[in-house]
Order: structure tokens, then C-alpha cells, then sequence
């Protein structure tokens, strides 16, 4: 005869597996929520696109085969720029030219014409970038997204903000990456940089003030970095780059998401790309084994 006993602990048992089973289920819908799962399963893509692309050398790979999904994409490139689809006669011509720059490209890569060239190099390393920030383009947040990005950034949509910071102006990018090597290595910030007719120190300058002066870009930018002794950039604006020493900034009213929500999508926009490329980069490097001779 069973004993009485046994059926409520069967019966424990038994809810206790299904609140097991349910707490798992709903970690793992969890875990699939989370950024950098799909980060993870993007690296993995990147990998297999990487495979795909290698070329072989067997001499099946000088056939070339355009889809139709490749012929849209090209009358779609032709519409955006022209206002309209392609003729038919447009489309055989855009085929052609394709044809004719795969075919260079194949035999380019076959010659190794790519090896040791800066500028595909680092061509083919902003399209990595951009594939990675793509996926932020084509997200839109929603108020409620918006107005916690607006609480935990109030700082970059303050008006009346003051800014106090010193900089530096160079003609171009490398020049200011080799400005803050001096300066990082100690030498006198006065006797670096380039010569220009703009003020080296600001103090307690508004939005405006420093926006009339150095470009509105600059000056968003500017107001992302954060307050400190050391030198910062370089930061492109619409005169060159600089390197900025940013040593107070006093927040100014926040307005309400409703006044400034493009300015604030952008921003939010802007820093999801940029993390989704660093975790992009991330879960790539993480694959790759340094060596660097000293």
C-alpha cells in the first residue's frame, strides 16, 4: 500500500521541477535579450563572412555570377542618385562596369596589388566598423528609451552650459595624434600645434559662444568629454582637428525631451554605433593572438 506520504512530495516535486523549468526559460529569453548575445552571434557571422570571402585558387573562381538581388541593389545605387530606376539600356551599362571592376578587382587580388596598401586597409576596416554601427541606423527608440538616454546624459542637452578648456589646432588628424604624443611624453603644450586665429583658452563660454567659434560639431563634442587635467582628441572641426584640455564644465536647464528629441535620438544613435563597434571589435580581437617585437 503506498504510503500517503509520498503523493504531496511527488506533488512538490513536481512544481518545484516546473518553477525550475519556467526560472530557465525566462534566463534564457533574458540572455537573448542581451546586446552582447548578439554581438556574439554578429562576430560569429563576421567570421564566416571572412571564410566566405577568401578567394580560392582554384580557377573556378573566375566565374562570376550577379543575381538579381545584386542587379537591384544596383538600380537601387542608380535611383538614389539620379531621382529615378535606371532604362534598360542604364542597367546593361551599370552591369557592365560591374563586370569590368570585379573582374580587375579578382585579378588585382591575385597579383596581391592589396598588400601594403594604407588606404585599402584602412577602407576595408571602416566597412567592419560600419557593418557593426549599422544595425543602430536602423533602430528606432522609442520615448521611453529617449527619456532615460536624456536622465543619464543631461550634461550633453544642458542650455546655458559653460564650458572652460584650453586647445591646440592642427592642420590634419596626424599631426594632432603626434601633438598628443609630445604632450603626453611632456612637452610644453604652448610650443605645440599649429599657428591659427582662434582662441587657445575659453573660459565659462556658453554653447553658443564656443559654437560661433569652433563649428557646432566641435562643440558637441566637446561637451561629451569630461572635465580633467589631461589633453583629449584629437576632435575634428570644421577648421581642422584640435586637442582639448577640458578643465571645467558647469550644467546649464535640461530641456524636456519633447523640444530637443531629434538632437537627443541623434546622440543616442550616435554612442549605440559606437559601442556595437567596440564590442563588434571586442568579440573579433578576442580571436586573434598579438605579437609585437620590442
Amino acid at each position: 500500500m503506498a504510503d500517503p506520504a509520498e503523493a504531496p512530495r511527488d506533488d512538490v516535486t513536481t512544481d518545484h521541477s516546473r518553477s525550475s523549468s519556467a526560472k530557465r526559460a525566462s534566463a534564457l529569453r533574458s540572455l537573448l535579450r542581451e546586446p552582447l548575445v548578439h554581438f556574439l552571434f554578429f562576430g560569429l557571422a563576421i567570421f564566416a563572412v571572412l571564410a566566405w570571402r577568401v578567394p580560392p585558387d582554384d580557377p573556378a573562381s573566375r566565374t562570376i555570377h550577379l543575381t538579381r538581388e545584386d542587379q537591384a541593389r544596383l538600380s537601387v545605387n542608380f535611383a538614389e542618385v539620379m531621382g529615378r530606376p535606371p532604362t534598360a539600356a542604364e542597367l546593361d551599362a551599370l552591369v557592365a562596369r560591374w563586370v569590368r571592376e570585379e573582374v580587375l578587382y579578382r585579378e588585382a587580388l591575385r597579383l596581391g596589388l592589396d598588400e601594403g596598401d594604407a588606404v585599402i586597409r584602412k577602407r576595408l576596416a571602416q566597412k567592419m566598423d560600419v557593418i557593426a554601427a549599422s544595425a543602430a541606423d536602423a533602430q528606432t527608440p522609442d520615448d521611453a528609451t529617449l527619456a532615460r538616454w536624456l536622465r543619464a546624459h543631461p550634461d550633453r542637452f544642458a542650455q546655458d552650459m559653460k564650458l572652460t578648456f584650453d586647445q591646440l589646432y592642427f592642420t590634419g588628424r596626424s599631426r594632432a595624434v603626434v601633438g598628443r604624443t609630445l604632450i603626453d611624453g611632456g612637452a610644453d603644450w604652448k610650443k605645440v600645434g599649429d599657428p591659427v586665429s582662434l582662441p587657445v583658452h575659453f573660459e565659462e563660454a556658453s554653447h553658443t559662444t564656443v559654437s560661433s567659434e569652433m563649428g557646432e560639431e566641435f562643440t558637441r563634442a566637446l561637451e561629451r568629454l569630461r572635465p580633467g587635467k589631461e589633453w583629449q582628441g584629437p576632435v575634428e572641426s570644421a577648421l581642422g582637428w584640435h586637442l582639448v584640455r577640458l578643465t571645467a564644465r558647469e550644467p546649464g536647464v535640461v530641456p524636456p525631451l519633447s523640444a530637443i528629441r531629434a538632437r537627443v535620438e541623434d546622440d543616442w544613435r550616435a554612442e549605440t554605433a559606437r559601442q556595437r563597434e567596440d564590442v563588434a571589435y571586442k568579440t573579433l580581437r578576442d580571436a586573434y593572438k598579438v605579437r609585437i617585437d620590442k
